[in-house]
């Protein structure tokens, strides 16, 4: 399995908006950047994911999971843009703050802390362990 980090602007789409979708999820679509849509092109159903509010709130407020592999973005006719689809799996007891994991150095590393334009990205499993453990929840 596999672990990565996703943004959205809770105006436009909000984890609370995730969880009504329910098991069907969402289609991550949209993205224009192809770093981001290589990732997904990577990513392999059940890869967990943060869901990270970006521009309001800057900070990891739940955890998803891929649904469907990556398959024409249906929001264009262009075929160089992929997505994959996501559900949620659970809140973060606690949100971790951007500002949390900037101050925190063994996530110096961090693509959210080195390429914070990026709207998906890697995370590393000791990333994903420190990040959940900083929002409350204990890992096996």
């Amino acid at each position: 399995m596999a672990y990565w980090l996703m943004k959205s602007e809770p105006n436009k789409f909000s984890w609370d908006q995730l969880i009504a979708k329910g098991e069907a999820g969402e289609e991550w679509d949209g993205v224009r950047n192809y770093l981001a849509r290589n990732n997904m092109r990577e990513m392999a159903l059940g890869d967990q994911v943060f869901f990270y509010h970006s521009n309001i709130g800057l900070e990891v407020v739940g955890i998803a999971e891929v649904c469907a592999l990556s398959h024409p973005d249906s929001t264009t006719e262009d075929p160089r843009w992929d997505c994959v689809d996501i559900r949620a799996v659970k809140p973060l007891p606690q949100p971790v703050s951007l500002k949390e994991i900037k101050a925190t150095p063994e996530l110096s590393d961090m693509s959210l802390v080195t390429s914070m334009r990026l709207s998906v990205q890697p995370v590393k499993p000791e990333e994903w362990q420190l990040v959940c453990r900083m929002g409350g929840l204990e890992q096996d």
